[in-house]
């Protein structure tokens, strides 16, 4: 079923499902593979595929549905809500029937929703003395529980299962130590919420398990659906479980809106989530859609986006419901961060510094709008911790959303045939000879510089934030190499235009563009060499650390280690590093032939550290487009005068210099009430 799932959407991406001749077919595959899958999620708390796929399955289907209802089936997952109730626990008919939300996943699938809302109220209340209020929570990645208390006790507590009859699972609920077991009401009360795991309490627990070498929690919501469903409750409890109450069974008769039936609880002492909170419209509903997006990582557990509930109990009331939704309530779904695909073989990359890193390669998927076919996987250590094996299923993100990474192992869609992995083998097989010293998280090839390490040499040497040599890029760097003549990287200085048109691809224009680009870029800035250079752990802002106090390369060869590691922002292992390069004669020819050939090896004007200034010691962001200063000429002013230059917005930050197309940086400095300045401002707070 993996396969076919797989196969399903990647039709879906590509939109190759639409011909009628074969729609009949398509139909009864996507009924099949939705029913499998919510199976795994519901029943099984085992999920193979990620959420965002199984919505993509769900809601294809339910469109289909639509548009040919000839080929609709009667018992469809479609008009379900949630799955089957496990028959090792006692059976509890819920008072009233616990529904699944529609979704929205974009500010006019929003306004859509919201249109409808007032439209059905007026429909039903006439002209209305407010316009409707959103109560706005964050979506929490967990299993939903209906709590009942009688006379200030809690009696029963139950899963929502098929949303008619859930699970009664009162023993396990009972070692959630936040959940009160007695509140200060007498009246029967019923309260519903979201059972969690907290990151932190999941990582720790894991780190237990694989001490004690027993199979890890896939994730937090896996951890806290299968803790609740423990027949020993003292399972459920080292789960350390988590709860957020969200609403009340009958609660029109106990306050007039959500909101005020969400702060009742929390006075009875049932933990409410402290990020809700009630908009006026829709573009402020966008507006925090758009914030949580880019910050949920900072909260301690997992949401998937936001719940949207029209506030007032009366328009509550004249909205209904459909036979498995409220026509009041929705929830927005984040896009994409994680996706599920297969792990088809683990390569070796070797970086400019001669490290070997492990490369996934995967079977292609879609991530956030961009198909991935090869991700990181950092280490060794990382592989093996995780036990990622060749042939796994396994959940691939994209880091800041842009580096793709795999993120942990799907152990349920395993089937005995996967191959495990270690780096000494892979490397043997390679004929690769490599060496990890003691306390490296990395191993490095042996031997000084061999043809592949010396091409990713040339390739970061001639980067745009290094040297900026125009005209070298990936597959120039690949056949100057492997032509023998670029053999150490002062070679690329001594290449003349007679010497580049006698190689395959170069032509007139090519080669003297070349050549134009290497004469360029003989007059880079000192912190560009060094950071191009290629030293173990020095990047480009320890470059520019280190000409704020060393005038020119005779200077750095002559210091020692401590003195570099006093330096601020070069630490143990960098300045241990720094100072092993700078004392191999090698690299001192190195410096030395490529300053013969014209190389500037001095610290230039414009690098020289300005004087104090209303800058130094202050956090900046640069964003948009400025009217004479590009973005890194901004930076690097900001760095000369002691600023920090920072890429993300946040209460940390002291001033945001926005240009035009600034977006959500400047809309999130707004929001903080930070100090916004134009370039004209930047330039005057310089001086």
């Amino acid at each position: 079923m993996l396969q076919k799932t797989d196969e399903l959407l990647v039709q879906i991406a590509t939109n190759d499902y639409q011909n009628p001749l074969f729609i009949e077919t398509f139909m009864r595959d996507l009924y099949a593979a939705v029913a499998f899958h919510a199976d795994k999620y519901y029943a099984q708390d085992a999920p193979v595929i990620t959420d965002a796929q199984y919505d993509t399955l769900f809601h294809t289907l339910k469109d289909l549905e639509t548009k040919y209802p000839e080929f609709a089936i009667t018992d469809s997952q479609t008009q379900k809500v949630g799955g089957n109730v496990q028959e090792k626990f006692q059976k509890f008919k819920h008072p009233e029937a616990m529904l699944s939300l529609s979704n929205v996943y974009n500010e006019e699938e929003i306004s859509a929703w919201y249109d409808r809302c007032l439209k059905g109220i007026t429909e039903r209340l006439g002209e209305l003395e407010e316009a409707p209020k959103v109560l706005v929570e964050l979506k929490i990645d967990g299993l939903a529980v209906s709590l009942h208390y009688e006379n200030g006790k809690f009696v029963v507590g139950a899963t929502r299962g098929n949303g008619e009859v859930g699970e009664n699972v009162s023993h396990n609920l009972k070692t959630i130590q936040v959940l009160p077991k007695l509140i200060n009401l007498t009246d029967k009360i019923e309260v519903r919420g979201e059972v969690y795991m907290r990151k932190s309490d999941f990582e720790a627990l894991n780190l237990q398990y694989q001490a004690k070498n027993q199979k890890p929690l896939a994730n937090p919501r896996n951890g806290a659906a299968g803790a609740l469903r423990q027949l020993d409750a003292n399972i459920t409890a080292e789960r350390k479980l988590s709860f957020f109450a969200y609403g009340m069974g009958n609660a029109a008769a106990f306050a007039p809106t959500q909101s005020d039936a969400e702060n009742k609880l929390a006075a009875l002492g049932f933990p409410a989530n402290e990020h809700r909170k009630v908009c006026s419209d829709v573009q402020e509903i966008a507006k925090l859609a758009q914030y949580w997006e880019e910050n949920r990582d900072t909260l301690d557990y997992e949401i998937d986006g936001l719940v949207l509930k029209i506030d007032r109990y009366d328009y509550q009331e004249a909205l209904g419901f459909t036979s498995h939704s409220p026509k009041w309530a929705t929830a927005y779904k984040f896009p994409a961060k994680e996706v599920s695909t297969q792990l088809k073989n683990i390569t070796l990359q070797i970086g400019r510094t001669g490290v070997v890193k492990p490369v996934a390669e995967l079977e292609p998927v879609n991530v956030g709008g961009v198909t991935v076919a090869r991700a990181t996987l950092h280490n060794e250590d990382y592989i093996l911790s995780r036990d990622i094996r060749i042939g796994d299923r396994v959940l691939i993100k994209r880091a800041g959303d842009v580096i793709p990474q795999v993120v942990s192992v799907i152990l349920e869609a395993r089937t005995g045939a996967e191959k495990a992995w270690t780096m000494l083998e892979a490397c043997a097989a390679e004929e690769i000879l490599v060496e990890r010293k003691d306390g490296d998280a990395d191993y490095y090839v042996v031997g000084g510089f061999t043809e592949k390490l010396l091409i990713e040499g040339v390739k970061h040497f001639a980067h745009r934030e290094a040297m900026d040599i125009a005209g070298l890029g990936k597959n120039y760097a690949d056949v100057l190499v492997q032509s023998g003549l670029v053999t150490k990287l002062s070679d690329i200085f001594r290449l003349d235009t007679e010497k580049l048109l006698s190689l395959e691809g170069f032509k007139d224009r090519k080669a003297e563009n070349l050549i134009l680009g290497i004469e360029e870029a003989k007059n880079r800035p000192l912190s560009r060499l060094i950071f191009g250079l290629g030293i173990r752990f020095v990047g480009k802002t320890t470059g520019e650390e280190l000409v704020k106090h060393f005038t020119n390369f005779e200077e750095l060869f002559n210091t020692d280690e401590a003195k570099l590691q006093s330096i601020e922002g070069v630490g143990a292992s960098i300045a241990q590093s720094l100072f092993a390069w700078l004392q191999e004669e090698e690299n001192k020819q190195l410096v030395a032939d490529l300053k013969d050939l014209g190389v500037n090896t001095q610290r230039l004007d414009s690098e020289k550290p300005l004087a104090e200034s209303a800058v130094t010691g202050k956090t900046f962001v640069l964003t948009g487009t400025f009217p004479t200063l590009s973005r890194e000429e901004a930076a690097q002013l900001l760095k000369r005068a002691g600023a920090k230059v920072s890429s993300s917005v946040s209460a940390k930050t002291h001033y945001v210099v926005a240009g035009e197309s600034a977006g959500s940086k400047l809309q999130k400095a707004q929001d903080l009430g930070l100090t916004v300045l134009d370039e004209a401002g930047l330039l005057a707070l310089l001086g």
